[in-house]
Parts: structure tokens; sequence; C-alpha cells
């Protein structure tokens, strides 16, 4: 009440106060989710590109489980500039979306998912040991990392 122009972004659990950026960049950084659980992680990095003037496109629960549903959207992805892949449980998203396609792919690992994930230790080992080219690896749940890099890269 006191600061009505701060705002609040429940899903990626991000305060901030929305200045206008000097400019919008042209190109477009698309952040996909393997689950639903990985939302929070992306919500803060579009957030975090949002406010660096960057646009983006999200594409949510497209894990390798259903591989399908990723290769399904494959023009979606050539569209973009730079792509964020979030990711918990084996992490194996990042390989194969970056197998897809000649864009820098930054992998995201995240704490959530059952079996032996180790708070996001599996998928983090399973991104930085990818062979697949033009996959960079931030620490484990850091949407903000992700998202601040993606935008300068997508400068």
């Amino acid at each position: 009440k006191l600061f009505p122009k701060i705002k609040y972004n429940k899903p990626a659990r991000a305060v901030y106060y929305r200045k206008k950026p000097s400019h919008v960049k042209s190109g477009k950084v698309l952040i996909i989710t393997a689950g639903t659980a990985d939302i929070p992680v992306a919500e803060e990095a579009r957030v975090t590109l949002e406010l660096m003037g960057d646009k983006t496109e999200v594409l949510y629960d497209v894990g390798v489980a259903g591989l399908h549903r990723v290769l399904h959207r494959r023009k979606l992805l050539e569209t973009a500039s730079v792509i964020i892949v979030i990711a918990g449980m084996e992490g194996a998203l990042a390989s194969v979306v970056s197998g897809l396609v000649s864009k820098p792919v930054i992998a995201v690992p995240t704490s959530v998912g059952y079996g032996a994930g180790f708070e996001g230790i599996a998928p983090l080992l399973t991104m930085m040991n990818s062979c697949s080219p033009g996959v960079s690896v931030v620490n484990i749940d850091n949407g903000f990392g992700a998202g601040y890099f993606a935008s300068m890269v997508n400068r």
C-alpha cells in the first residue's frame, strides 16, 4: 500500500519495480520447462528478462518423458535467439533442445522432482556433462542468473 508501483510475482517469488527499459531488444528468448514444478524458476527468469527489455515466450511442461511435446514445437524453437531450458530430475532436456537447434542454450537445473535428484545435483551434473554444443549451465534454481545471462547474449 505504501509503494503501489512495486509489484510482486508470486510464482517467481520476485518483488520488483518496473522502469521502462531504455530499449527493447529485437531477439526473443524462449523459456522451456521440463515439468510444471519448474515453472517458479522459469517465471523468475521471465520477469528478469522482461525487466531488462527482452521479448520472451514460454513453453512449459515439454520434458523428455514425452519427447513428442518438444519435437512438436520445433518451429517455435527456431524463432528464438536464446533458449533457457529449466529441468529437474535427470536434466536431459537441455541436451535434447541443444541438439535440435543451433542457438545458445542456457541450462538451469532445479531442485524439484522425485527419485534420486539429490536436490538438483543430478540435473546439474547431467547439464554440465552435456556433449551437445552451445550449452551453458547456471546454478541450481537460478532463474535470475539464467535470465540475466540470456539478456546479455540477446544483445
